[in-house]
């Protein structure tokens, strides 16, 4: 590609992109590990890569090599036939989590519709067909994850949704022992809700869940498109409760980078996933498989899940330190290398402070500062970009945004 100064890139999207993004004046062009790098050279720590999806780093080079090496054998072939990339990742996926068979997609809101269908298919033989979701929960932009997303905001301008799934509030037993009944397929869930503004399922809540759904016959799917991958801790959220669910979906981390969704489900489940009842054209395709593949690779070989965890123990102590000194911060939330901020005031300022010292995190629900940081992100480089928060978080203690 050309070398293009941001006024030349932001002239292209002004002419010829829909501007459905509120996008920040920055183009990055270059990323390598916990670094990017934008159009004029410059420089940030990035503690929020790819909204999540590069929980290994920017750039990560066996997986940079995995993508070369497939794209010269074979990029797509459809899914008439089959290719060993996407058998081999399904085995990644069914071994470490809990059995079951999969279905490849190329993103967090397909994953979410294919658990939706997949739901159904199995209800139908019962005549159940209600899915019950939670208050405050992000599942996708199509038409059935919106509809099971439960933030009004969302809803906007789309009405109606679709019927048959209804919203409890998150981590409230009875609310959802009231809402699941003789006709209720599924209950949908996040384990921590990330666009919500990172909160929390409570361990009790979790297993109370579960215990419902099989009391009155009702299938547990978990959206587990953030917290999967080593993100909290363990490969995937549900992990730390003792629980299993019927149905999981993934994607974000799941292909460091490279766009991929999949869903895992009970084989008992799974079997009503039929020919001919859903499909996805770029769905498992080996390129995506094999950066996937690529990515379990390295955070075996690495050793990430602990190092994340490590990482993760560094920055909730500096986390709570800062809030044990500044007011404004209302609390600190999270598991793992998913971290929440909880501001007394908006968080937006903090945001645009952070960026223009070069440093990305993110802002969600107004109040809620977000980070996702690579697992394998050098302490020293965590350190520093701590030190840039802290310095915009001492500016909204004093107001001076």
């Amino acid at each position: 590609m050309p070398h293009l100064t941001f006024e030349q890139i932001k002239g292209k999207f002004d002419d010829y992109v829909i501007g459905n993004y509120a996008r920040n004046q920055v183009a990055f062009v270059h990323g390598e590990g916990s670094h990017i790098w934008d159009s004029a050279g410059n420089r940030y720590i990035d503690l929020m890569p790819g909204w999540g999806t590069t929980t290994i780093g920017h750039c990560h080079p066996h997986v940079v090599s995995a993508i070369q090496r497939q794209a010269g054998f074979l990029i797509h072939i459809d899914n008439s036939f089959y290719n060993i990339p996407q058998g081999v990742l399904a085995e990644h996926l069914s071994t470490r989590s809990f059995g079951g068979k999969c279905f490849f997609c190329n993103s967090g809101a397909e994953a979410i519709e294919a658990s939706l269908k997949l739901a159904r298919l199995w209800g139908r033989r019962q005549g159940r067909s209600e899915i019950v979701t939670m208050g405050g929960s992000f599942h996708g932009r199509t038409f059935g994850a919106i509809s099971a997303t439960g933030q009004e905001k969302y809803h906007r301008g789309y009405l109606p949704l679709l019927p048959g799934i209804s919203h409890v509030p998150f981590n409230d037993p009875g609310a959802l022992e009231d809402a699941v009944g003789p006709k209720t397929c599924a209950v949908l869930m996040e384990v921590i809700q990330g666009e919500g503004g990172i909160n929390i399922a409570e361990p009790a809540y979790l297993k109370a869940v579960r215990e419902l759904c099989d009391e009155r016959g009702a299938l547990l799917i978990l959206d587990e498109v953030q917290t999967g991958m080593g993100r909290t801790g363990r490969w995937f959220g549900y992990q730390h409760y003792g629980v299993e669910p019927d149905i999981m979906a993934l994607a974000k981390a799941l292909g460091g980078g490279v766009p991929i969704g999949a869903i895992t489900a009970r084989p008992e489940v799974a079997e009503f996933l039929a020919p001919g009842t859903h499909a996805a054209t770029f769905g498992g395709n080996p390129l995506a498989c094999s950066a996937a593949i690529a990515v379990f690779e390295v955070i075996e070989r690495e050793g990430l899940i602990e190092a994340g965890l490590a990482l993760s123990k560094t920055i909730f102590e500096r986390l709570e330190a800062m809030a044990g000194e500044y007011d404004v911060i209302r609390q600190i939330r999270g598991r793992g290398l998913m971290i929440g901020i909880e501001l007394e005031r908006n968080g937006q300022e903090v945001f645009e402070h952070c960026l223009r010292n070069r440093l990305r995190v993110n802002c969600t629900q107004e109040r809620v500062v977000r980070m996702l940081p690579a697992m394998n992100t050098p302490p020293e480089l965590v350190k520093d970009g701590l030190d840039v928060l802290e310095d915009a978080i001492e500016k909204a203690q004093r107001g001076v945004f």
